[in-house]
């Protein structure tokens, strides 16, 4: 299994951004993104929820709404808010609501099938 990066803008409700690079994490639900990213670009945490880590390990984390831009597009998507030691991570919510999939053989990101049903 390969492991892949794509580079991304991050915005918050501030106006401010910050470019970050984002494991592409098919097998998340939410992105997340690191506290120095969040703080910088003045998330707030909106609500809590509890998650599982893939090792079975349940943790609680607050949860915001960021704007992302990629090469393929822009939207505003919900995101973690991680701690300091946590790697940025794109999950398929936001793939979904960019209408984009991973594409594990080249290890790309290509538009989506999109169903109107």
């Amino acid at each position: 299994m390969g492991v892949t990066y794509v580079e991304g803008q991050v915005k918050g409700p501030s106006g401010n951004s910050r470019t970050v690079k984002f494991l592409v994490d098919s097998g998340a639900t939410y992105s997340l993104l690191p506290k120095t990213v969040w703080t910088a670009i003045g998330l707030k945490p909106k609500r809590k929820l509890s998650f599982t880590l893939a090792d079975g390990t349940p943790i609680e984390r607050s949860v915001s709404e960021a704007h992302v831009s990629f090469p393929q597009g822009e939207a505003h998507t919900p995101v973690i808010l991680g701690e300091e030691s946590d790697e940025a991570l794109l999950g398929v919510v936001t793939l979904e609501i960019l209408g984009l999939v991973f594409n594990p053989f080249d290890r790309t990101l290509q538009p989506m099938r999109m169903l109107l049903c």
